[in-house]
Formats: structure tokens, sequence, C-alpha cells
């Protein structure tokens, strides 16, 4: 019950708990430099930069980086970006590197926003093109850019369907896209599985909940897919059970773990494997007063639950700067969001100055959970890893060195699609760092050293010192 400190002595058991979950879970990468991104990427164009921030140009420079090493190494030019939201990252593969682009967004709104900002930029580099219209610098870049292409990225409104096949891949758009004739025809589809033909680089940047996998089974299923490079988010969103005949569920996704006796993920655990943690650890070495806002969620909930006991999730949205606040500001906040009156409930009883009291436990209790979360996520991405081993086959099979990298104990593995798991973005500010990569064919040299680039310095803001490299 006490309260520990930095000069506490964990108990042996504690000690090997937090030692073997590090030690299960894949590994998050090794961050150096500053905790934050700069408040602009120097390597990124300045009209790739506009409505982008830090953070996505951080993740659009490096995951842009892997896709067109992917592009040279399967001979494909064509990149479709699924969920593709404003289309950041198209943007910077169409004008950025020169890639044929097709940007499908489920959100029609978001959609016609991206092509928006396509036009926006087209009309500055039309205009930088004119003689004397070039501008003035107050002060020059701190690196040479390459020059941008008018390439433009082509967008389609609709969303993702995983049970039909490639070519038919398509549902209309949620809400709807103005003029959205765009989306009547699927602009993949072909006889080949794409247009012309023609083989594609898939990729999802954060494709939120069963989106992931959806791409993984296309990609499984369509030869015209050479590559998929897929970031995952939003795991408490994966549906767990089939949603209707035909459609699979979001995990488990492979044979291998469906036949595991207590494969299950409850929401709470796939909830947790999307927290900061790097952050989160950060918190706890500063002893910040952020910490406060986990007591206040505990308390709040438990007074929800007391006038509502049959509401299982508290629909409760994060309420700004809740550090700042005292508990019944908080919880006046809070209340009417689950459709409560703050004034029927007493939020400044002696009943909460005592679990008030107790948030040092509550910051335990969540330290504990958070240890969890890498090993929840290595859990889902390891499934998506097996399922790519289970489905069809590589020219070139797989090495015993290769299947015996994968921490599973049914050695060797099927001989199938070659993939890799890289912690491609710092995870200090991009806590789903992990992209999943699957070719069919060997990619050759185009994986190697991403992981452990330190040339980074632009994106972290900085310099590495002379002489000295990252370990």
């Amino acid at each position: 019950g006490g309260q520990g400190g930095p000069g506490a002595t964990w108990p042996l058991s504690l000690l090997a708990f937090a030692a073997t979950s590090r030690a299960l879970a894949f590994p998050r990468g090794y961050p150096g430099g500053s905790p934050r991104p700069p408040c602009q990427s120097a390597r990124l164009h300045p009209l790739l930069r506009r409505h982008v921030k830090p953070k996505k140009q951080h993740e659009i420079r490096r995951l842009g980086k892997l896709l067109r090493r992917l592009s040279r190494a399967t001979g494909c030019d064509r990149v479709v970006d699924v969920g593709a939201g404003q289309g950041h990252l198209s943007r910077f593969l169409a004008f950025g590197l020169g890639l044929s682009v097709t940007a499908v967004e489920g959100d029609g709104r978001l959609a016609g926003m991206a092509e928006r900002f396509d036009q926006e930029l087209l009309r500055e580099l039309r205009k930088r093109e004119v003689p004397g219209n070039e501008g003035h610098r107050r002060t020059p870049p701190r690196r040479p850019q390459s020059p941008l292409t008018l390439r433009c990225p082509r967008h389609v409104a609709g969303r993702l369907d995983p049970a039909v096949p490639w070519g038919e891949f398509l549902l209309p758009p949620h809400p709807p896209m103005p003029g959205a004739a765009t989306a009547a025809r699927n602009p993949l589809g072909g006889p080949g599985g794409s247009e012309g033909g023609q083989r594609v680089v898939v990729t999802g940047l954060h494709a939120c909940g069963d989106l992931s996998p959806a791409l993984l089974r296309h990609f499984a299923r369509s030869p015209a897919v050479a590559a998929v490079a897929s970031v995952a988010c939003c795991h408490m969103k994966l549906s767990t059970r089939p949603e209707r005949p035909g459609c699979p569920p979001g995990y488990p996704l492979s044979t291998w773990v469906a036949g595991l006796p207590g494969h299950e993920l409850s929401y709470r655990a796939r909830e947790a494997s999307c927290h900061a943690l790097e952050e989160y650890a950060g918190r706890l070495c500063q002893q910040s007063h952020c910490l406060r806002a986990h007591c206040y969620r505990a308390i709040l909930e438990t007074l929800i639950r007391a006038a509502r006991p049959g509401m299982k999730r508290p629909g409760v949205q994060t309420v700004k700067a809740a550090h700042a606040l005292s508990f019944p500001q908080y919880a006046r906040l809070g209340l009417p969001r689950v459709g409560l009156d703050p004034a029927a409930i007493p939020v400044d009883s002696e009943a909460v100055g005592e679990m008030l009291e107790q948030q040092h436990k509550v910051v335990a209790f969540f330290s504990l959970t958070l240890l969890l979360a890498p090993l929840v996520e290595t859990l889902i991405l390891l499934d998506r890893l097996l399922y790519l081993r289970e489905q069809g086959g590589c020219r070139g099979g797989i090495g015993e060195e290769e299947a015996a990298a994968l921490p599973v104990p049914t050695l060797p593995l099927p001989a199938g699609f070659r993939c890799a798991l890289i912690p491609l973005f710092d995870p200090r500010f991009s806590p789903r760092n992990l992209v999943l990569v699957a070719t069919r064919t060997p990619p050759g040299t185009a994986l190697l050293g991403l992981e452990e680039d330190s040339s980074e310095d632009e994106d972290t803001g900085v310099a590495q010192p002379s002489g000295k490299g990252q370990s």
C-alpha cells in the first residue's frame, strides 16, 4: 500500500514480470535526440509541409522512403494508398517522389479536401514556373531539396470491402463525396486485378481497425499486388467475430493463432495496446501532473457505474488539460457526455476525496497495464505475419534462418510471402511505429537498414555529433 518512489526496491516477481514482457515483445526501436518532432521537417519540401502536422511530416517521409525502395525492388511505380485521409502521404509520393498514386478514402469529405490541397499545390508550382515569380527566401534552406514534379495523385472516394475480390473492392464512401461520380467506377478494377493489368504496391498509413487486415487479405488474394506496407492503429476497433458471411474477423487472421487456447483479446487489452508507452514513461520519470488524469478518469467511471450500472464502456472522450482542473471541474465536463446531470451526482463528496488519495495506486495499476501493451500489439502483429506465411508462396521459398527469426514454436514455417516488421518511426512521437511489409518476390536489400538509419536528424531536430553513432 506504500507509494514507493525512485529508491523503492521492486519484488523479484515484478522484476521478472517486466523483463519477460520486454523480452517477448517486438523491438520498438531505440530513439535518439529530441522527444518531440521539430516544428517542421527540414528534408520535406516547404510546399509539402502545408496543412501537415510535424508528427505526420516525420511519418510520410519515413514511409515514403520505404515505399520508394519497394517500388524499385518490385518494378512497380504505381502505389495505392488506402485510407488516405487528406492525402498527405499520397501528395508526397506523387509530387515529391514522382510515383503514380491512387488515393482511396472512405470519407468523401476527406477525399474532397485532399483534392483541394492537391490543386492548391499545383497552382503554386505553376506560379513558380513563371520567370520572376520564384519568390525570395529570408534564409536559405539548410539542405538542398529535390524539385517537385507535376504528377498529381488520383483520388477515389470508396471504402474497402474485405469480402470481395480486389477488382471489386470498393464500396460507396460514407459520407459521400460532393460530385461523387468518381466513385461510380472502381479505378483499380480490370482483368489483372488493377487498371490496365499493372501491378501495384499497396500501403495504409495508420489504417484503422479492420482496414489493416483487409489490406493483407487483398494482398494475399491478388497477384496484381506486388507488395504491401501496412502501419496499423486503433486495435480496439478490430472485429473478433465474423460480422457477416464470407467476412472473417480482423483478429485472429492466422489459422495458427485461431487454434491457440486463450488467444482471445478483450477490448480493454486491445485498447491498452494503443497507448503511447514512451510518452507515459517520460511522465513517470518526471512525476508529471498529467498522471492525475488517470485517477480522475477512474473516479469518474466509478460514479458513472454507480449511477448507471448497466453501462459497460462509457463514451467519455478526453477532457483537455484535465490535470489543470480540480476533480469537480473535470466531472462537470465529463458527466454530460454520457447523459448524466452533474448536479445530481456528488462530485465533491468525502468518498471522492478518499479516492483521490489513492492516485498512486491508480498510476501503478495503469503502469502495469502499459507494461503489457507492447506484448498485446506483438500478438496482433505476429498473427498477421503468420497469416502471410500461411498464404500462398514466394519464389525462392524461405530458409531455416529466416524462419527461426520468427518467435513461434512451430518451425519450420510454411514457405509463404516474404514479410518483415520494421520499427520505422520514432515511437516517442509516433507510438504506432511498426510497419508490416510483405512482398511476393524477395525484396533484395530494399528493407535493410531502415530501422537503423541515423540520418533522420532532420526529423528529430538534433544533429548527430561527429564520431558518435547510435547504438
